[in-house]
């Protein structure tokens, strides 16, 4: 094993045995003498995308006078308490809400093209361009902020970037309205024509992350015996502890405990559902609970490891499924996803959707939690994310995209304030603020995206029309 490099470890420490590769960590032992300033390391920013489809119940007409999205007042003094980002409350330090924005990609273009929302509006929710109405392969849409962004901080990272996915992604040919499928199952664009596919099981994100067996057979192997991926670095573990000091070994320790307990979710989620017993999605590969809640904090909890162990700094992740009929008991209604959303602008059916909005915002602290847990060079990884959540559509009943969800979490190392809800002027695309988003992430030389008409101010209400 060649873990010592000079005086102190290479940030990109692998821990290697029997088909395992595990990374690790960032420890003190990672920083020479001298270069670390103030405490803190610095790094790029850790970027993840989290799309909301089908809009929200706060974007609807009688919704949006009853602030069931973004809160009523502007600046820094707002109140979440009717809103679906309530649950996010305690993280508003962290929180930048931008409403007002539009998404006039998602929209017809063309009399050929009406009804189509649900099918082109995932390929239009980070990259802010219009889908060529197709079927076949020549698919068309533009490049993703994901991608932009991992094609110049993610090429030194084992993993430039990752898609993950909560439903099932895996149709092909042509959905509806002349689209093809690839539209509404991706939302990362490496190149106007080439859409990335979506991984949508646990299991493999983790064998993705921590090479765990070199071949499909060492894997089924390894799992018919129960063991741990640790079990195959025993070795490697002790005698990177002896060149350790005790913060380092406790942070390890910490790290590898993490790594083994993501892994034994998934081993019990797949045992039980390979037990014969009914599932409540069939079809679904074993490693994927038939818990949303699971499901989802399982995603985060990789997505949180891979950025510890800097294997990718780059993640956009897909929550549902444009026209998903599934139901979610947890929220407090059985209605399912895509009907609750076309409410027919009766009170009583918005106040159903927005109980589901409110269930899948709550799925985020969770997530800052984790990233908060994680101490990297003096400072915490959720001061090092920049976290976008939104949708590319607003009111799900009239498949419109004015005035769409978006919400900045994490603090960007340092570029986002936080603690602020931002009202853009009427007609502003979101794709303004994306732009801006960019150039905080390092690409000041990026001087247009989607149909941007300018930089988006982060820091102040707005009161003047947008250019253009």
């Amino acid at each position: 094993m060649n873990i010592i490099t000079g005086r102190h470890l290479e940030r990109r420490t692998f821990l290697k045995g029997m088909g395992a590769s595990v990374a690790l960590p960032f420890l003190d032992a990672m920083v020479p003498a001298g270069r670390m300033t103030a405490g803190v390391v610095e790094d790029p920013t850790r970027f993840v995308a989290i799309e909301l489809v089908h809009g929200a119940a706060g974007c609807s007409e009688w919704g949006a006078t009853q602030n069931l999205w973004d809160p009523a007042d502007v600046g820094r003094d707002f109140d979440l308490t009717p809103s679906a980002l309530q649950p996010l409350d305690e993280w508003r330090k962290w929180m930048t809400i931008v409403s007002n924005t539009d998404v006039r990609m998602a929209e017809a273009f063309e009399a050929n093209e009406i009804g189509g929302d649900h099918f082109r509006s995932s390929a239009v929710f980070l990259t802010q361009s219009h889908p060529k109405q197709t079927r076949g392969s020549d698919v068309f849409a533009g490049t993703s902020i994901d991608q932009i962004y991992a094609n110049r901080f993610g090429q030194d990272t084992p993993i430039p970037s990752m898609q993950l996915c909560i439903e099932p992604v895996d149709q092909s040919g042509g959905c509806a309205y002349g689209y093809s499928c690839v539209y509404t199952d991706t939302i990362s664009w490496a190149s106007p024509s080439e859409p990335l596919p979506m991984i949508r099981d646990p299991r493999v994100v983790f064998n993705m992350l921590f090479g765990a067996g070199s071949t499909a057979e060492d894997r089924a192997a390894r799992r018919r015996t129960n063991s741990s991926i640790l079990d195959w670095i025993t070795g490697e573990i002790a005698y990177l502890k002896r060149e350790l000091g005790a913060n380092d070994t406790v942070r390890l320790d910490r790290y590898l405990d993490n790594v083994r307990e993501i892994e034994r979710r998934i081993q019990a989620v797949e045992a039980q559902n390979s037990s014969g017993e009914e599932r409540q999605l069939p079809g679904a590969p074993a490693g994927v609970p038939d818990s949303f809640e699971e499901h989802t904090r399982l995603m985060f909890d990789l997505q949180a490891l891979a950025f510890a162990s800097d294997m990718t700094r780059v993640f956009s992740f897909k929550t549902g499924r444009d026209a998903s009929g599934r139901v979610y008991p947890e929220s407090g209604t059985d209605r399912p996803f895509h009907p609750a959303s076309h409410h027919g602008g009766r009170e009583e059916a918005i106040l159903d959707f927005h109980k589901i909005n409110e269930y899948h915002v709550k799925m985020l602290p969770y997530f800052l939690e984790r990233l908060q847990a994680l101490d990297e060079g003096g400072t915490d990884l959720l001061e090092k994310t920049m976290i976008v959540f939104g949708s590319p559509m607003a009111d799900g009943n009239l498949h419109n995209h004015r005035r769409c969800p978006l919400v900045l979490l994490g603090g960007a190392n340092d570029q986002l304030e936080g603690g602020l809800h931002v009202k853009a002027p009427d007609g502003t695309p979101m794709a303004n603020v994306m732009l801006s988003l960019l150039h905080k992430l390092g690409m000041d030389d990026v001087h247009s995206f989607g149909d941007s008409t300018g930089d988006f101010s982060l820091t102040v209400p707005h009161s003047a029309s947008p250019a253009g």
